[in-house]
């Protein structure tokens, strides 16, 4: 069977993500946008996207480094901002993580609840900042995150729109390209940053190239078997993509609720 390929990203591809954000603002009563810029090619995209929609004026970039970020974060999401002309914000939310590690007694704390505790402290501060302007929260979170649940709930995928929520991460990689999204970013290995040198690919275990192939057959039903014949992986690979696909998502819904009042 041929491999069923991702579709392209077009210009009219883009103009639809940029007409969805000024729709979405619009609709709400908002006056702008508030953007959490790490300095990767998600939140790159989700800026540059954003001022096409509304204006450099009415979108305001957060970045909020902790202990472990890079130094090369700061100079690049400075970089990302005057390009475009957004107002950026430093805030370090290490104050907030360490007060939180002492009141959840983390003394042994692993990684991955640091790196959760992290995200859900930049959700505080992007909320607490949109509620002061009337702005809303922009997600920066892709199609493939989604799928496989790679994101914090709570954290990075809370939010009030998400315009990336059906493109995946290779196709935002496209958009990046069309945008004119820096080299720099465009070739950065992502990165959710909870870590020295964590990188989503490692933590995945598996190139998001490969992986996008995959979600992309599972949405059009096709089997494991002839998922592995055209990625080159073998089916139990696929099929463990597959439950984690089916395992998170709780994620991806509104608190589950039962269906009538008395069952």
């Amino acid at each position: 069977m041929a491999e069923n390929k991702l579709p392209h990203m077009s210009p009219a591809d883009v103009e639809h993500l940029v007409s969805f954000i000024k729709r979405s603002v619009k609709n709400a009563g908002a006056k702008g946008a508030v953007i959490g810029l790490s300095g990767g090619l998600d939140s790159a995209v989700v800026t540059k996207l954003a001022v096409d929609a509304l204006g450099a004026e009415n979108v305001l970039n957060v970045f909020m480094p902790s202990r472990v970020t890079p130094h090369k974060d700061y100079r690049i999401t400075t970089e990302l901002s005057d390009m475009w002309g957004t107002e950026c914000r430093i805030i370090d939310i290490q104050p907030a993580v360490d007060a939180l590690n002492y009141v959840l007694q983390s003394e042994e704390q692993s990684l991955m609840e640091r790196g959760n505790i992290s995200a859900r402290c930049r959700m505080v501060v992007l909320y607490n900042i949109a509620r002061k302007l009337d702005y809303l929260v922009l997600g920066t979170s892709n199609q493939s995150e989604l799928m496989t649940g790679y994101f914090t709930k709570h954290g990075d995928g809370a939010c009030d729109i998400t315009p990336l929520a059906n493109v995946y991460k290779t196709q935002v990689r496209q958009i990046g390209k069309m945008l004119g999204i820096p080299e720099e970013v465009l070739t950065r290995p992502p990165t959710a940053g909870f870590w020295e040198d964590q990188t989503d690919e490692d933590e995945l275990g598996i190139t998001y190239d490969k992986l996008d192939q995959i979600l992309y057959d599972f949405e059009n039903e096709r089997t494991d078997k002839d998922i592995a014949a055209h990625t080159g992986l073998d089916v139990d690979t696929v099929k463990a993509i597959r439950e984690q696909v089916r395992k998170t998502e709780h994620k991806r819904l509104l608190p589950l609720r039962p269906g009538t009042l008395f069952e």
